[in-house]
């Protein structure tokens, strides 16, 4: 076939793939809101039998499970997997976008959407890519399998079931491609492996049955004032977590983690105070403090607070009731059942027994082995589609479910994607960047290709 005729091909089948996108994103997919997860899966089954593969729906539990198979004909193939994950965090009258979250759009160079970078744009580029090296090449070199899951975004609820189920169609592969990754400030193409962990959880106070007048403020505690004296109590100043324990079970890092963190991590307080527009005073000082805190340590975070009178005017009361959402962002090592247990148990001691905490979610941290050949494979590749050079991290600062996956399937992982420092997942204004969407479908042609 003449290059030009290849060309045309590719830009065609391409474009075929970004209206797939286009589909994906009108399709709301919301684990938390339990919206259209069937449906997409649905369709997710079958834009990939179109493509070639067979395709596995299990709808067993609350979010479908989607195994695309694309088989070598070559007896000592080995096996590529691509995990990814079609739900998405909702797009609320909270966020305000330029356009329909749910409606992908181009502007100046880049896609918006929700979805369009975590993760439902990685899923359609590396399917252009596995399609566009079957029409050149018409086998494959190893094995493919697209592991596509609905709740990712709330904790991957079952998702250990489906990987047992499923654990003879996955087992034995030589590298997972995990769900994402960016290109990052300096224009380097990030290889990372391995994520924090989490555990969520619901603080909840009840002083009384019923709200009383506030005339009473100066002898009846509130369980507002009492829920965040109890919280107060649970962390310092600057950021430590006061909770007995909760340090002791951390897998440290290695020399190697820690410098490879150090070289390649491009990420610097006064960067980060002006994307974010902060105004108050961030908890690490040092560059060497950010980054052992983001990429090492655990974090308690308070999410969002309820409590009494928020209406138009004034209600003179004591509210009866206080609650929070909060989490710990966990390392390798850290159990989030035990963690729960510890900051129970430190409330106790701290005089706050009334505190009712109730566990939401929760995954395990994991760190990949940044030396393994299969990961080694992917940077050198990586570094072709770089001009600026690769960084390499040996974990990032978000949370999945690479410890349970890990864990069932005993295989190398690691991620690289479409991102950019701005992508502005789970925010407003989700986006990706064209040229960085088109390098991607090529990295994974390439990395088919090395398994020739």
């Amino acid at each position: 076939m003449p290059e030009i005729n290849q060309t045309k091909e590719k830009a065609s089948l391409t474009e075929h793939y970004l209206e797939v996108l286009e589909k994906l994103i009108a399709s709301k997919s919301i684990f938390a809101q339990a919206v259209g997860l069937a449906e997409t899966a649905a369709y997710l089954k079958e834009v990939f039998e179109d493509a070639g593969a067979e395709v596995t729906v299990d709808e067993s539990y609350a979010a479908p499970f989607i195994l695309a198979q694309f088989k070598s004909s070559r007896p000592e193939a080995k096996h590529i997997i691509f995990y990814n994950h079609y739900d998405t965090q909702p797009a609320d009258a909270d966020q305000v976008w330029q356009s329909d979250p749910f409606q992908l759009t181009f502007r100046n160079g880049y896609m918006y959407g929700r979805g369009v970078d975590d993760d439902k744009g990685h899923i359609t580029a590396r399917l252009t890519a596995v399609v566009a090296y079957l029409k050149k090449h018409r086998d494959l070199p190893a094995h493919i399998t697209f592991m596509m899951e609905g709740a990712e975004e709330s904790a991957s609820v079952d998702l250990e079931k489906y990987l047992a189920k499923y654990a003879d169609k996955l087992t034995d592969a030589d590298l997972l491609v995990w769900e994402q990754g960016i290109r990052n400030k300096e224009n380097q193409i990030e290889i990372s492996g391995g994520t924090k962990g989490i555990v969520t959880f619901n603080a909840e106070v009840k002083s009384a049955k019923v709200d009383s007048h506030s005339k009473f403020g100066a002898i009846f505690d509130s369980a507002t004032w009492y829920l965040l004296n109890a919280l107060s109590s649970l962390r310092a100043a600057d950021g430590r977590i006061l909770v007995d324990g909760i340090y002791e079970d951390i897998i440290q890092p290695s020399q190697h983690e820690l410098d490879l963190v150090a070289e390649h991590a491009h990420i610097d307080l006064e960067s980060l105070r002006e994307l974010y527009d902060l105004s108050l005073p961030t908890l690490a000082k040092t560059q060497e403090d950010l980054k052992r805190r983001l990429f090492f340590e655990p974090a308690l975070t308070i999410e969002g607070l309820s409590s009494g009178y928020l209406g138009q005017g004034v209600k003179t009361i004591i509210p009866a009731q206080a609650s929070a959402k909060l989490e710990v962002r966990l390392v390798p090592g850290m159990d989030p059942h035990k963690v729960l247990g510890l900051i129970e148990k430190q409330l106790a001691k701290n005089g706050y027994n009334q505190v009712q905490l109730t566990y939401t979610l929760g995954e395990k941290g994991y760190r990949s082995d940044m030396t393994a050949p299969a990961i080694q494979n992917v940077i050198n590749i990586a570094d072709r589609f770089s001009q600026e050079g690769v960084a390499v991290l040996p974990t990032t600062a978000g949370t999945g479910p690479m410890h349970q996956v890990f864990e069932a399937l005993q295989v190398p992982i690691v991620a690289f994607g479409i991102g950019n420092p701005d992508s502005r997942d789970h925010g407003s204004d989700e986006n990706v960047k064209m040229t960085d969407y088109e390098t991607h479908i090529k990295m994974i042609e390439e990395l088919i290709a090395s398994y020739d």
